[in-house]
């Protein structure tokens, strides 16, 4: 990754894979229902499994399935392969559009407030804007394919990562260049898959999934009260291509039609518990963390009214430390994954069997 996500899981793969074998009976879709960057979806891929991954976020599911792109998906033929493709993008002249304007020193003349936002240089803001505007054209004139289409956006989102001017987030801007800001933005092509993957994606609301019985559904929902969809709102912009009214210093987009209740701690374990009683789904994983709004104890209670419930502590998980405070409080935290099985599951007797092996602890009612 290119830049810093608030709980990514690329660093847990080891324990999510036992988790997720335990799981495996053969049947079913592996659904990753707040995908974010796909490190997870990607996992369950190796692993044999169809994925549905989704998001409320445009941008993540850009990513996911971007990482999850095989040679067989992207050819872009008319373009020169991907690698044509990338070269005629790195060539473009930078444009005066809706990043110049919005998150360059050029916001200054153009915000109504004559704020002088610093997130890319102009050159580089120009150069987001004149690939995306490309990337548009290509689509209209039918030169890329949905997947093709996600993962040049998904290239333009690292390569904007790669010089953006932030301390780790785009919830706001750093007042002095870092050095990589003053670098010219370039797209880089990354090593695709040999073998596709079974693929389907959406981006909506998590309690409107309905997922196949059968499925595994894994939740990766947020733990504190940092709101994606204003933390990464630039991304978004990036993904959805559009030129939003924006407000404020850090000129963020409309988002809390995309709030979250998992964000809110009064909201948070009534949000988590009422969701997975209503999936349709026998086996759900859940990842979690000490630091969260909800109460393991207090979770794992109210999950236990309907199945059974067994938490993996996964301890020494490096901490996101967006600010002094935050690594004073130290450089590690335990993360927890939730098994949870309806009570009615006809796989519970094999998943006990390969929870005894993988050392998953049973909490008691």
């Amino acid at each position: 990754m290119t830049f810093r996500y608030i709980g990514s899981k690329a660093r847990l793969t080891t324990p999510l894979e036992q988790a997720i074998e335990a799981f495996d009976d053969g049947s079913g879709r592996f659904v990753d229902a707040f995908s974010g960057t796909g490190a997870v979806s990607e996992l369950a891929a190796s692993l044999g499994w169809p994925i549905w991954a989704n998001d409320a976020l445009e941008s993540a599911i850009v990513m996911t399935s971007a990482r999850l792109a095989s040679k067989a998906d992207i050819r872009m033929e008319q373009l020169g392969g991907y690698l044509g493709a990338i070269d005629r993008l790195n060539r473009l002249r930078p444009i005066q559009g809706a990043m110049w304007r919005t998150y360059s020193p050029a916001s200054v003349q153009f915000d109504a407030e004559g704020i002088e936002r610093r997130y890319f240089t102009e050159k580089n803001a120009g150069a987001i804007d004149a690939i995306r505007a490309q990337i548009v054209s290509w689509v209209e004139n039918g030169l890329l394919t949905p997947r093709e289409e996600q993962l040049l956006i998904c290239d333009l989102i690292s390569a904007a990562n790669r010089v953006a001017n932030i301390a780790g987030t785009y919830g706001c801007f750093l007042s002095k260049w870092q050095n990589a800001a003053h670098s010219p933005l370039v797209m880089l092509p990354r090593e695709l898959k040999a073998e596709s993957v079974e693929l389907e994606t959406t981006v909506a609301d998590v309690a409107d999934l309905r997922p196949a019985p059968d499925d595994l559904v894994y939740l990766d929902p947020p733990y504190t009260k940092r709101q994606y969809a204003s933390y990464y709102h630039i991304l978004e912009t990036i993904a959805v291509g559009d030129d939003p009214d924006v407000e404020g210093v850090s000129g963020l987009r409309p988002w809390k039609n995309k709030a979250s209740a998992f964000c809110y701690k009064t909201k948070a374990l009534d949000a988590l518990v009422s969701l997975v009683e209503r999936m349709p789904s026998r086996r759900v994983l859940i990842s979690y963390s000490c630091e969260g709004h909800v109460d393991l104890g207090d979770l794992c209670a109210a999950l236990q009214r309907t199945g059974r419930v067994e938490c993996t502590p996964i301890q020494g998980v490096g901490r996101y430390r967006p600010n002094r405070m935050a690594s004073a409080n130290g450089n590690s935290v335990t993360e927890y994954i939730l098994s949870f099985m309806r009570a009615e599951d006809k796989f519970e007797s094999k998943r006990l069997r390969l929870g005894a092996r993988y050392g998953l602890q049973e909490l008691a009612t």
